[in-house]
């Protein structure tokens, strides 16, 4: 497909998986197919949020925001002023200056020819005229119908003497929700539709999280900085679900960012195949574990 909700993509393609990314907006990923499959990335027509500068649209997708979340902060419209350039393996997609916030945000993908694997390198770049905090903050909208994975075990005490799980919850979040499972070594969330929004975070130690969906297991992992503060209580990963769609979220730690600087944020995307429905599953649990 040549476009998006209206907007023009640009195709990438390997052995694996194929991708579009808006070519004139964002930076955005919106199309993610492994083997031929349908988009595993979730599409939001209509969804949008109205702020002093414009109306912010959703679309969809995977976009780079800086936390901590904000209005109108986080939610500068960026519905035009890309530019893509073609690279040895992938593209980069640069958006244009966030005249608010001095923020210019840049995607770089890698497409690995051989694996079903993508890098992302996000990147923000502080163009304004004072010093920022902030925090890379990747988002992946995902289609309903699976399960979300998100380890939250810490390296053990010996003694047993200090905790080693902690969860951030959202006002709208609720422990007694039918989609929640929270067991000694990860969080399940399954993305079932038309129900309200719940959230959840923790600081992730492993540094991954993962989507089943359909015998496909999507795993996106990241460095996990134990030795810096991030937003929300200190999360590293967070999972939001919706009433159309369920986010992967990962963030790097809080940053003074001085003008002219930038903070790189790096996620790599992989694909296993032939897995059985996490939720209550021993085998599938096993698996992960081992990652």
């Amino acid at each position: 497909m040549s476009e998006f909700q209206g907007f023009p993509v640009h195709h990438l393609s390997s052995k694996y998986l194929e991708m579009d990314c808006l070519a004139t907006a964002g930076p955005r990923i919106v199309r993610l197919s492994y083997k031929g499959s349908g988009n595993l990335l979730a599409e939001v027509p209509g969804a949008a949020a109205e702020t002093p500068y414009g109306q912010f649209r959703y679309l969809g997708g995977h976009r780079l925001w800086h936390a901590p979340e904000s209005l109108p902060r986080t939610y500068i419209p960026d519905g035009d002023g890309l530019s893509v350039k073609q690279t040895a393996d992938g593209v980069l997609l640069e958006g244009a200056l966030e005249e608010p916030t001095g923020i210019r945000k840049r995607i770089e993908v890698h497409l690995n020819p051989d694996q079903p694997k993508v890098t992302l390198v996000h990147s923000l770049q502080n163009e304004g005229l004072w010093d920022v905090e902030l925090a890379p903050w990747a988002i992946s909208m995902l289609r309903l119908g699976g399960t979300a994975i998100l380890p939250i075990r810490l390296d053990d005490n010996p003694q047993g003497l200090l905790p080693n799980r902690r969860i951030a919850l959202w006002p709208y979040t609720h422990l007694d929700d039918p989609r929640l499972k929270i067991e000694d070594e990860f969080i399940q969330l399954r993305g079932m539709p038309d129900l309200p929004p719940i959230k959840i975070g923790t600081f992730n130690p492993k540094g991954w999280t993962a989507y089943w969906l359909d015998g496909v297991l999507f795993r996106k992992s990241y460095a996990a900085d134990g030795d810096h503060a991030h937003p929300d209580h200190d999360c590293n990963a967070e999972i939001y679900c919706g009433a159309n769609f369920i986010e992967l979220e990962s963030l790097g730690p809080l940053s003074r960012l001085a003008v002219g600087a930038s903070v790189v944020h790096t996620e790599t995307w992989e694909f296993y195949e032939s897995l059985e429905q996490p939720f209550l599953s021993e085998k599938m649990m096993q698996f992960m574990k081992s990652k």
